[in-house]
């Protein structure tokens, strides 16, 4: 409880809340390196999952194509802006 009660008082004081839990950093580290182009398994030994496998369905979250897909739907919808009105 210690752990937990530690990092609320670290999102809090960095500005980003105080109801993150230890699995979210841990997916966000994941996230953030494979977004990096680091490989699979080497992130899977840097957090300590036995198979890359673990890491690419359990924790990875590709946040970047997400981001892009979404842009590209609303251009779709609302044009790019290039457009004179």
């Amino acid at each position: 409880m210690r752990v937990l009660r530690g990092l609320r008082v670290i999102t809090r004081k960095a500005g980003i809340g105080g109801r993150w839990k230890v699995r979210e950093l841990r997916h966000s580290f994941v996230s953030i390196l494979s977004d990096g182009n680091v490989s699979v398994e080497r992130i899977a030994d840097l957090v300590g999952h036995s198979t890359p496998g673990t890491t690419q369905t359990v924790c990875r979250r590709q946040i970047r194509p997400v981001i892009v897909h979404g842009a590209e739907a609303m251009d779709a919808v609302f044009g790019n802006g290039d457009q004179a009105g």
